[in-house]
């Protein structure tokens, strides 16, 4: 009966890892895949022009 014990809590964290990265696929792309980007494009475009206008004044 103890390697019931011991083989359940393993078994428990498998099942929920499995549900969280089926639940990450799954909302992967889908309608909202393209405004993702587009603010992940803007964030990136602001730290690029932050970095080049610190240069920029180091020079």
């Amino acid at each position: 009966m103890d390697y019931v014990s011991a083989l359940v809590p393993p078994v428990v964290m498998a099942v929920f890892f499995i549900g969280v990265v089926r639940v990450i696929v799954k909302t992967q792309g889908g309608a909202a895949k393209a405004k993702e980007d587009a603010a992940v494009d803007a964030a990136l475009a602001r730290t690029e022009g932050a970095r080049q206008a610190s240069v920029g004044t180091d020079v």
